[in-house]
């Protein structure tokens, strides 16, 4: 590919994730001509609880992308186990489970639909300010500028836009795919089992296909102690709870490894922004995953870019925004995601007071005044957009 600059656009968007995407189809859906990189050349798993809230099943239903009609499996509640059962909460809200890949191909393809033009394999490897906007270098060679530019990237940084740390910055995160037996699998119907062990946390909930995913953190310290290798930290879980070890009684892996994910920083939700880029999804805020929020708030923090852009807001006034709207359920999440990996004694808290978990879920969700309407471009309820 030659080294020559590529015609300009209104907005760049750099990932193409579900908050990159769901950004590019509300902006092109408002008229604006949108190009979007996503580094990776065809689909793939990512390092995900894979969990889709009412709020996040909103958002994606207003872009056209139907979680249902993907094969998403209905959640309706939490188990929670150490050595025994805790304590068993009805989501206080539908949910559903899908996987990444199933997902973020349909918000692409949604985006393409939409007039969106999306580049594969192009992964960025320098992002620069321009008097007139931005420019971003390819790997090949190619420049794409735009006056607008958005950073969608998830978990993995940019080089030069690294995120500051958050307040939970030692674990490290793996996911697994699992056959279960058939009795595993239909007792795992509709639930999320939360499992706490020394140094950690897993959660095992159903996908589609007759799947199961077993998505995990742990501390840095811990693994260690496990010498660094999936094997011995999988058995580890297993001998630390024997709730677990019931559960993958039989399971089969479908991965030939398992994915992982470290330097994480959780809780992270920066006060401001002054270099003009607009930053989302985990580039712009990162809850802790066992809230199971973490999809919402990236479609969210995409369609409220998209519509403080179109009211002529600023990257630093969209900062402003989403610190207002989420820094105390990322406190309180972060807080408890803490105590889970340091004192998971805490958790038994969650068997003397019942509703101790709808409580947690229903205040780590993005907050009810906030929520954007189903075309977030043309009405808004108002609230949370004075921070």
């Amino acid at each position: 590919m030659s080294n020559t600059r590529a015609s300009a656009c209104d907005a760049l968007v750099i990932g193409g994730g579900p908050a990159g995407a769901a950004l590019g189809i509300a902006l092109a859906q408002s008229g604006r001509a949108v190009k979007l990189l996503e580094q990776s050349p065809t689909a793939h798993n990512k390092v995900c609880g894979e969990f889709l809230s009412h709020e996040a099943i909103g958002y994606l239903e207003s872009l056209r992308v139907s979680p249902r009609a993907l094969g998403a499996v209905a959640i309706r509640g939490v188990r929670l186990h150490a050595h025994t059962r805790i304590a068993t909460c009805e989501l206080p809200f539908p949910a559903l489970s899908l996987t990444r890949r199933a997902l973020d191909e349909a918000l692409l393809h949604a985006a393409r639909r939409e007039g969106v033009t999306v580049l594969r394999g192009q992964r960025v490897e320098g992002l620069t300010r321009t008097s007139d906007g931005w420019q971003a270098r390819v790997v090949a060679g190619a420049v794409h500028a735009a006056r607008d530019a958005f950073l969608a990237t998830g978990k993995q940084d940019l080089s030069g836009y690294r995120r500051p740390t958050g307040k939970q910055n030692n674990l490290v995160g793996f996911k697994m795919y699992f056959r279960l037996a058939a009795a595993q699998l239909e007792a795992l119907k509709g639930w999320v089992e939360l499992f706490l062990f020394p140094g950690g946390y897993a959660g095992l909930q159903m996908v589609e296909g007759g799947q199961a995913n077993l998505c995990l953190l742990v501390t840095r310290e811990q693994f260690a102690r496990c010498g660094g290798a999936w094997t011995a930290l999988l058995e580890h879980m297993l001998q630390s709870s024997p709730p677990l070890r019931v559960w993958m009684d039989g399971a089969e892996p479908v991965l030939d490894r398992p994915l992982a994910v470290s330097s994480i920083p959780y809780g992270l939700l920066p006060a401001e922004t002054t270099d003009g880029l607009w930053r989302l999804g985990d580039q712009a805020a990162v809850i802790p995953s066992f809230s199971g929020d973490g999809m919402s708030m990236a479609l969210h923090s995409a369609l409220l870019a998209a519509m403080m852009l179109a009211r002529g807001a600023t990257p630093a006034e969209f900062a402003r925004v989403m610190r207002a709207q989420f820094q105390d359920s990322i406190q309180l999440a972060t807080t408890v995601s803490r105590m889970l990996v340091s004192a998971p004694v805490v958790a038994q808290a969650a068997r003397m007071w019942p509703g101790l978990l709808g409580r947690i879920a229903a205040r780590t969700r993005v907050p009810t005044n906030a929520l954007l309407t189903a075309h977030p471009l043309l009405r808004h309820n108002g609230a949370g957009l004075d921070g």
